[in-house]
């Protein structure tokens, strides 16, 4: 394997399987390189949330497997965690498991004359979501005008 984006999915289709059999759900997963060393970020989550202890025992089934598959060819560091409560949100899949919950949406371009609102998912199809602003206001966003989403945690 040459580069880290060949290893980097060579890493989730090995550990993707490993998660989902202790009932986990691989949520994202970063890989940088930094030096002689590589930085491994693997996020996880299950309904009700995930804990230390959850992120412990994929950390266990993650290294094991790694170890014996012998993808990496560097030594590296390995974190397990959540995407916590203010988890980035990236496809269509995550708009919709969040449907009806508060988000905040930076676009690449305005619309309305705007790059960033803060609403609720309304609606989210295909190629868009639907958020409903303050007052009302309803606003549809196509996907690919996203730049950045995020759940607000709210309190």
């Amino acid at each position: 394997m040459k580069n880290i984006d060949d290893i980097k999915q060579k890493i989730t289709e090995t550990i993707e399987p490993v998660i989902q059999s202790i009932g986990y759900e691989l949520d994202d997963l970063e890989f940088n390189r930094m030096g002689a060393k590589g930085l491994l970020r693997v996020f996880i989550d299950k309904d009700g949330g995930v804990k230390i202890d959850d992120c412990e025992r994929a950390s266990r089934e993650i290294e094991a497997v790694l170890d014996v598959e012998d993808i990496i060819p560097f030594s590296y560091v390995l974190e397990v965690s959540s995407p916590g409560l203010d988890r980035p949100l990236r496809q269509p899949k995550d708009f919709k498991k969040y449907s009806g919950k508060k988000v905040r949406v930076t676009t690449s371009a305005p619309i309305d004359k705007e790059t960033f609102f803060v609403g609720e998912i309304a609606e989210a199809g295909e190629n868009e979501i639907t958020l409903l602003l303050p007052k009302d206001r309803k606003i549809i966003i196509p996907y690919e005008n996203i730049s950045k989403a995020r759940l607000e945690v709210e309190v």
